[in-house]
């Protein structure tokens, strides 16, 4: 279980990765609504289809930071959910809402 310092460290990660995920906002460009030739319209449809994927990752992502900002008030941040080992400090640096450690993760994604 991360303590301390590092747990403030990691609610700030958390805390302003949801505040970018949340500027972003929802801005999707017009699906077949643009003037112009054939190869305009379709260019502007694959690019709303490219923007609503990306919202939708976007918003797993907001789910699984809301899930870390939770295990964090719960006390059970930085456990592996899987293995009930602690999360390496390398990978919680860099995903700071992983719910796995290394192994387990690769074991959920297999």
């Amino acid at each position: 279980m991360t303590k301390g310092k590092d747990l403030e460290r990691y609610t700030t990660l958390l805390f302003a990765k949801r505040d970018e995920l949340w500027a972003r906002g929802v801005t999707l460009p017009p699906a077949g609504g643009t003037k112009g030739d054939i190869m305009d319209v379709a260019s502007a449809d694959v690019e709303a289809d490219l923007q609503v994927r990306f919202r939708e990752a976007d918003r797993l992502v907001l789910k699984e930071i809301e899930d870390a900002l939770g295990r964090i008030r719960a006390g059970s941040f930085g456990v592996c959910e899987a293995c009930s080992q602690p999360i390496a400090k390398a990978r919680l640096d860099v995903v700071p809402w992983a719910r796995f450690c290394r192994d387990c993760g690769e074991r959920e994604r297999a």
